[in-house]
């Protein structure tokens, strides 16, 4: 009696153990939806600043690593810029703070008066979310763009702000 009540506890065990470790691959992260602006160097050799919007979405992979897809647009009359970006961020939690910082690459889509562009891009910044209520925070987030092309170097500072949803 006691070996099968063994045999049956392994088997139970066994059966569990799928759900138990499924029950930890359910992903924990965040949405992000913001206002942006961009000091961008444009093409043209000129500083000029544009007015747009930031996404992107995190994946929190271990507890103070995540993986972050980021797009966002910028518009000035005949200009049209897109990053698309992906990377590490590190995270911490401070009771209703989470500050962050994180390093994204990618490639950047600029279209200025009609001729498209697709240099790669480089992104380091970081951010502090701070916890409206449970499942929403407010972010504040600084980044720092750096792209190459037509043999010139473009450096990019932008602040973007809005609200994280977290899951």
């Amino acid at each position: 009696m006691a070996k099968l009540a063994s045999i049956v506890l392994v088997l139970l065990s066994f059966m569990m153990s799928p759900t138990a470790v499924s029950a930890q691959l359910i992903p924990h992260g965040n949405v992000y939806v913001g206002a942006s602006y961009s000091d961008s160097d444009i093409v043209t050799a000129n500083r000029m600043g544009l007015k747009g919007w930031n996404a992107s979405g995190e994946a929190i992979v271990l507890p103070h690593v995540g993986v972050v897809a980021d797009i966002s647009g910028y518009y000035a009359p005949g200009i049209k810029q897109y990053n698309f970006l992906f990377g590490p961020r590190l995270a911490v939690s401070l009771g209703r703070w989470r500050p962050f910082a994180q390093a994204l690459f990618g490639i950047q889509r600029i279209t200025l008066n009609g001729s498209s562009y697709r240099p790669f891009a480089v992104d380091f910044g970081g951010g502090v979310d701070y916890r409206l209520i449970k499942a929403f925070s407010w972010r504040v987030q600084g980044d720092y763009v750096r792209t190459n092309y037509l043999s010139a170097q473009q450096n990019d500072v932008r602040g973007s702000t809005g609200v994280v949803f977290r899951f």
